[in-house]
């Protein structure tokens, strides 16, 4: 109780501090780093237990091993064979079906979105900072080796977002107004309900929703917010006491998108995603078309270090660890988070965006992660012994990978960080307030007190530095995949039931092919 008193009065001490903030900068930076401070040690206290209890870690060799990275490893591997390596076999089915060439454009079809919306909207929220930092980080521990374990997590990983998208689908609700509501709250409650076992789907379901607004509010929200603005402080020496303009700036910009619901967002997101990607896929392209004759040197050091370990803290082991862990961060295949972007598609087949959303983890991890590790590799600023706490790591080792080819690439490296934190929030604001209107009700005053409290979220994640908060969030996140995989493995016959009538359907051509879909003509399946 007395360490509750203290954090309140903290936070009054913080805020009358600011009240002063125009003119006496330097006692608002002050009142900023107490309130920090007191938020911090006030989770670091109450909520280490379950963040030490997610991220629980076993010794393998020298190196850790997290368990929570072996639960959606394992899950991906299951799933891969389960479905018969259904994201080698079937990508191409996937592709045309993005391109719209199963969809008849004269048929009117429930949802809210495209199948092309519904990926982009889903790749906005995977495709962030962990595709620069994170990479960064997981290079200067695991070294250039663990750049081929990434890859090899990222193909498996597309297994397991085909098998919970489907399922988004097939469960979802459609509202009396034509929205949509779906993801694994809908289908551990409902699927595992017509399997006999309604008690445990309605306790994971309620687990996953609490964790998903609890993650929302932290790794989707305040921590792409405060690397936003670190990132105008790096590029444009922004001060970084001006967090609060950076974080209102951006509040408005995503409370304008997401009051329009999902078909607002996934109309950004079609827009924006594609953009980013191609900023930041080109910038790597230059970096390694500039850098030629390097490129044969890079890729044999991803080889020789993902069997070796040359120069890890841990060897082969150590660079196998980082790069699963930092796939399974990046593309969260498993998490459950994606099911809920694309439960909203327009479709009557669930097959179909399980199908698309096989693509995510090969876009997020297996194309930009790897763009991201090749260059630091090519740049040569990531040297060994690796993971010794010296040199470079995270953003800045990514930074300063780009730069080290033309110092132009500071700004657009900038611009794509800042462009990426947009897209991430917008697009878990709408897995937040999935996951908030299933605890809380389907109304119009609950979906605007969560958008405007979100909004809220992004201007103190901008202001402030929250070390403890943004771990617990993290750990939420990933606890999501804990209610989410149990659930998966009790329905995944019904996927491959799906599955099979769907590829039924494709083969006998009950569903046609449409070659122009502008004109809407079918022609033979093939």
């Amino acid at each position: 109780m007395k360490k509750i008193k203290l954090l309140i009065a903290s936070i009054m001490m913080a805020f009358t501090s600011s009240v002063f903030a125009e003119t006496q900068t330097s006692a608002f930076a002050s009142g900023v780093a107490a309130f920090s401070k007191s938020v911090d040690g006030f989770f670091n206290e109450y909520t280490g237990g379950f963040v030490s209890g997610v991220f629980y870690s076993v010794p393998v060799g020298d190196a850790a091993f997290p368990l929570i990275v072996a639960w959606l490893l394992v899950a991906a591997i299951i799933f891969t064979f389960y479905f018969g390596f259904i994201q080698f076999r079937r990508s191409r089915l996937a592709v045309d079906i993005v391109r719209g060439k199963y969809s008849d454009p004269k048929e009117k079809q429930e949802g809210e979105v495209s199948h092309f919306q519904a990926l982009t909207t889903a790749l906005s929220g995977t495709v962030g900072l962990g595709n620069i930092a994170g990479v960064g980080a997981a290079l200067a521990i695991g070294g250039p080796g663990a750049t081929f374990w990434m890859i090899l997590c990222g193909l498996l990983g597309m297994a397991s977002k085909f098998c919970e998208c489907t399922l988004g689908v097939k469960y979802r609700t459609i509202l009396p107004s034509g929205a949509v509501s779906g993801g694994p709250m809908y289908y551990l409650r409902d699927g595992l309900a017509e399997l006999g076992f309604a008690g445990l789907g309605k306790v994971l379901a309620i687990g996953f929703a609490l964790m998903c607004i609890l993650g929302s509010f932290g790794g989707g929200n305040m921590f792409q917010a405060n690397q936003a603005h670190a990132m105008l402080t790096y590029a444009f020496d922004v001060p970084a006491e001006y967090g609060i303009f950076t974080g209102l700036v951006l509040a408005g910009l995503v409370f304008a998108v997401i009051v329009g619901g999902m078909p607002s967002i996934a109309a950004v997101t079609e827009k924006v995603v594609p953009w980013m990607a191609v900023l930041y896929v080109g910038m790597a392209v230059i970096v390694i078309g500039a850098n030629i004759d390097q490129v044969g040197a890079a890729v044999a050091a991803i080889f020789e270090g993902a069997f070796t370990g040359a120069g890890v803290v841990g060897g082969f082991i150590g660079a196998l660890i980082q790069g699963l862990k930092r796939a399974t961060f990046s593309n969260e295949a498993g998490i459950g988070s994606a099911a809920i972007a694309h439960s909203a598609v327009k479709t009557k087949e669930p097959v179909t965006e399980g199908l698309v959303s096989l693509l995510e983890p090969f876009i997020d991890t297996v194309i930009i992660c790897t763009m991201t590790a090749l260059v630091i590799t090519i740049a040569g600023l990531n040297t060994a012994p690796y993971g010794q706490g010296i040199g470079l790591t995270g953003v800045t080792l990514t930074a300063a990978s780009f730069t080290e080819t033309a110092d132009i690439f500071k700004y657009l490296l900038a611009l794509a960080v800042i462009l990426f934190a947009f897209s991430t929030m917008i697009s878990w604001s709408y897995y937040g307030l999935k996951a908030w209107t299933y605890l809380f009700g389907e109304s119009s005053r609950a979906e605007l007190f969560f958008k405007l409290l979100f909004c809220f979220f992004v201007v103190v994640g901008a202001t402030i530095q929250f070390g403890a908060v943004i771990d617990f969030s993290d750990a939420a996140i990933f606890a999501m995949s804990i209610f989410n995989i149990i659930g998966l493995y009790f329905l995944m016959p019904v996927v491959k039931r799906e599955l099979n009538l769907f590829m039924a359907k494709i083969e006998s051509g009950e569903i046609k092919k449409f070659e122009d879909n502008l004109a809407g003509t079918p022609v033979a399946n093939k």
